[in-house]
């Protein structure tokens, strides 16, 4: 039997990258599958691709509006929800002394208050027994030159997770953080590195990462599930470092 059949997730940031590619792997996995993004145009291809009935939910998760507006759709589309995958985020590479106020806020909006506020109002849809991935980074943990505020927005998913590990005991809901390193999606063209940097960026990257590449979205999907599943059962408020090594160096 397919790992997460009867099984009903929600995945923030789902329309592209580690997301999308986590939805169609829930939904080959036999989840019903509900996926929020920013642009309308990507919700609606993304859905087509995770196929399976999956629903398609646009707007904001810095808005908590929004999350009362998913919270609705989700209880009244599927009753309840087995899996909450926070995963939506945005990144602005910048040194410290560069960085603009509306680049902090808009990182800490989304990253940081985004989650919090997304799993505050899910938790009354959500089953007992179920499971919670908060999209982390290896940045948290290891210094990246420029990274210092999108750092502190992802360390919050760790201070998150062992909170919520404790407070959500007694419903049997996991929380655990997915930490991913370097992955090739199309983030990487938006880290605000310039174009002709770019490349060097990148080899620079992967010539730090012991495994000597970027991961793979299928690779960070498959962890995901890892944690979505029963297979994981026994396991909570942990941080998967999902990042070839790279936090080691």
């Amino acid at each position: 039997m397919a790992l997460l059949t009867g099984k009903t997730a929600l995945i923030t940031g789902g329309s592209s990258g580690i997301g999308l590619m986590t939805a169609k792997r829930f939904a080959a996995e036999g989840a019903r599958v509900a996926i929020t993004g920013r642009r309308g145009d990507l919700v609606k291809k993304a859905t087509a691709e995770i196929g399976q009935g999956a629903m398609g939910i646009v707007g904001d998760v810095s808005d908590t509006a929004h999350h009362d507006h998913v919270a609705t759709q989700i209880a009244a589309t599927f009753g309840g929800l087995d899996i909450y995958m926070a995963n939506a985020g945005i990144i602005t590479i910048r040194p410290s002394f560069d960085v603009n106020e509306e680049e902090y806020d808009a990182q800490f909006a989304v990253n940081a208050r985004g989650t919090f506020f997304g799993v505050q109002k899910m938790l009354p849809a959500m089953r007992d027994g179920g499971s919670i991935i908060l999209t982390g980074s290896l940045a948290s943990e290891k210094v990246l030159d420029g990274h210092a505020v999108y750092a502190g927005s992802k360390a919050a998913m760790g201070a998150f997770a062992r909170v919520w590990a404790i407070e959500l005991k007694s419903r049997r809901i996991r929380v655990n953080v997915l930490s991913p390193g370097p992955t090739d999606t199309d983030i990487v063209n938006k880290l605000g590195v310039p174009a002709d940097k770019l490349e060097e960026f990148e080899a620079g990257m992967a010539a730090a990462i012991p495994l000597g590449r970027f991961g793979r979205p299928e690779e960070l999907a498959e962890a995901a599930l890892f944690l979505a599943s029963d297979a994981s059962s026994f396991i909570t408020g942990i941080n998967l470092r999902v990042d070839g090594g790279m936090a080691l160096l």
